[in-house]
């Protein structure tokens, strides 16, 4: 039996309302007990963002859900060829941010493209690897045949989370920030990160007639949850035993008191495990595949902070897999970590940049801190 090739035929992206500079970020997501941030300051100037998107409006108000971006990214794939969307076989959406914990993300957002008619619809769950699993899952289902066609999503809506009245009263640690930038990678540090946004992409057995299109070569994930406990969690209070404790098990003034609904992170384990763990796998990736790292033209590695480039910069020399910086395309700066749609962002900035050329290779790393796990996958222009 052979395979079918896959290829990424068509990219979108939809970004909520106008850009969000540093400066207005408390504008859109409240003052803690009224007061200015103490650390906000400290973690942009790691993170290296400049602005970011969200679904808010100045009052703190929800102007979209995730399904909503979700759709309107989807719809944007097929402007050109509305009636292709009917001809659709499957919707694969990844987020770790849905609108709720039922029905899922998937058909929430299929519920908002009623131009597409009964069709298969999948919700892998999930952080930032949320995106690139229903990005597999929709390889995986052409690549076999099942599926002739199919579209992939990633998006996150986080600013729901980040709002003032989320996070508990609690004092900031600056002498703390300055000596060590990891400690901002708490509650505190997810407020001046994260960012909502969607993208999309349409995916088939047959590359366009006309115009590039980008190949899928292979896509591979791993999981080191056997051998690390959980690092950033929501929904739950880390024990001191290393496990997690779910907000079902809490009363409802524990879950206020604890603040078990708002993000976090054990910033000791990130800084130990992240970038060395994602630099082991993709040595493997390159030895089994037997790769050769000099021909790969872009590196689109999704980072939560610029803190980390310089991190993964040294790793990957480390391991033997070294790629110069001219050679690397991500756009932390103008949207913010979008989590799971992040690396959808990153290929449909690049595919539409016009700089692209018929064979150039496109090498994608995803990592996730939740309980680390990545997602690698390699692209070819054609």
């Amino acid at each position: 039996m052979s395979l079918n090739k896959v290829y990424i035929n068509n990219t979108s992206s939809f970004l909520p309302n106008d850009p969000v500079s540093n400066d207005e970020m408390e504008t859109y997501l409240g003052m803690i007990n009224g007061n200015p941030s103490k650390s906000k300051a400290i973690v942009l100037r790691n993170n290296g963002i400049k602005q970011r998107f969200y679904a808010l409006d100045k009052n703190g108000k929800p102007t979209h859900t995730n399904a909503q971006m979700t759709a309107l990214s989807v719809r944007k794939l097929f402007e050109k060829d509305p009636e292709q969307m009917k001809r659709l076989e499957l919707l694969s959406c990844g987020t770790s941010s849905p609108d709720q914990m039922m029905p899922s993300h998937g058909v929430m957002t299929h519920g908002w493209l009623p131009e597409i008619d009964a069709v298969e619809v999948v919700s892998p769950a999930g952080v930032c690897c949320a995106g690139m699993h229903a990005f597999k899952y929709a390889y995986l289902a052409i690549k076999s045949g099942d599926k002739k066609n199919a579209v992939a999503t990633g998006s996150e809506r986080f600013s729901a989370s980040l709002l003032s009245n989320v996070f508990e009263d609690e004092a900031h640690k600056l002498s703390e920030l300055k000596s060590d930038p990891y400690i901002g990678f708490e509650k505190e540090f997810l407020r001046w990160m994260l960012s909502d946004g969607a993208s999309a992409f349409y995916m088939s057995d047959k590359p366009n007639e006309n115009g590039l299109s980008l190949s899928v070569d292979w896509v591979d994930g791993i999981s080191y949850a056997n051998e690390l406990e959980a690092c950033m969690y929501m929904g739950c209070e880390k024990q001191k035993d290393g496990t997690l404790k779910s907000y079902l098990d809490f009363t409802q003034e524990e879950l206020i008191a604890h603040s078990v609904l708002s993000i976090k992170q054990d910033v000791k384990l990130l800084g130990k495990n992240i970038v060395i763990q994602g630099g082991k796998k993709l040595r493997e990736i390159f030895d089994d595949r037997k790769l050769d790292i000099n021909e790969v033209d872009y590196f689109l590695p999704h980072m939560s902070s610029d803190f980390f480039r310089s991190k993964i910069f040294d790793e990957l020399i480390v391991k033997g897999i070294g790629i110069p910086y001219e050679k690397w395309f991500f756009n932390l700066p103008t949207v913010g970590n979008v989590g799971a749609s992040s690396v959808y962002l990153m290929v449909d900035e690049l595919f539409h940049s016009g700089k692209l050329k018929k064979g150039n290779k496109i090498l994608l790393l995803v990592p996730e801190s939740s309980r680390f796990s990545y997602m690698y996958s390699m692209l070819t222009v054609c």
